[in-house]
């Protein structure tokens, strides 16, 4: 048995970005910061890729914003690809599987 499982909750760091590659489905990409409170008062924050697809892209595209907070369930995808100058780049991204919103910053909501 093997399981590829990710929860996050955290705070969208810009407006989805959307794509329709050539199978034509919806593609949202957007950021999310999670932050860890360190025993010494640090914070420390990481910035994952989050991606969306299909129908949960389209939801995102209307009502995911900059500063919502966001609970998401989903798997880690590692992937490398190279640029036209021949640098190799990986990247990790979280394909979302389910999600929900859990509030939006004071900013979001006067959008």
């Amino acid at each position: 048995m093997s399981v590829n499982k990710v929860i996050l909750i955290g705070n969208v760091g810009n407006d989805p970005e959307m794509s329709f590659p050539e199978s034509g489905a919806a593609l949202a990409k957007f950021s999310l910061a999670t932050t860890e409170h360190r025993s010494d008062g640090r914070e420390l924050t990481d910035w994952h890729k989050i991606i969306m697809f299909g129908e949960k892209a389209r939801f995102a595209e209307n009502y995911i914003r900059k500063g919502t907070k966001l609970y998401v369930e989903g798997r880690v995808k590692y992937r490398d690809w190279e640029d036209k100058f021949k640098v190799r780049h990986k990247i990790t991204e979280i394909i979302a599987d389910n999600f929900e919103i859990l509030g939006r910053s004071i900013a979001s909501k006067e959008q």
